[in-house]
């Protein structure tokens, strides 16, 4: 009896976990990344990485990313994350015409952070394809003494 139950058990999980993408076009969701939906526009980044060299220990870097909306609709930026609470972006709150320039702030705080940095900045946006990772490279030296 109990084998019956486990194999009725493997059973069910299964055929319940029939992964075939059966939507079509028109049923996409909007939380899909890897679909467009309805009000989707395209990006073409400007600048995608920026390395600020050397700068010493306590200062601040400020640095603004430039992409266009390369689309016909407006692009809108809902959020903005790095990958460390060190590096804060400022997204644009109003959307981006197509054909206009937007920009990105991000400031990156230095203090306590000695060495190589490598910061990743996620943007969440209505283009598709995705917006790609922003990253933000450079070093860290300490103060003179």
């Amino acid at each position: 009896m109990h084998r019956f139950f486990s194999l009725l058990l493997l059973s069910c999980i299964l055929f319940s976990c029939d992964i075939r993408n059966t939507k079509t076009k028109n049923d996409v969701k909007i939380t899909d990344p890897h679909q467009p939906f309805k009000d989707s526009t395209t990006v073409q980044i400007i600048d995608s990485v920026y390395n600020f060299g050397k700068v010493t220990d306590g200062e601040k870097v400020e640095y603004n990313y430039r992409f266009i909306n390369s689309g016909t609709r407006p692009l809108s930026i809902s959020d903005a994350r790095a990958s460390c609470g060190c590096t804060v972006p400022e997204k644009p709150e109003a959307p981006i015409p197509p054909g206009q320039t937007g920009f990105l702030k991000v400031v990156f705080n230095s203090k306590g952070r000695l060495g190589d940095v490598h910061k990743d900045i996620t943007v969440t946006s209505n283009a598709y394809p995705v917006f790609p990772i922003l990253r933000l490279t450079g070093e860290v030296i300490p103060q003179p003494k």
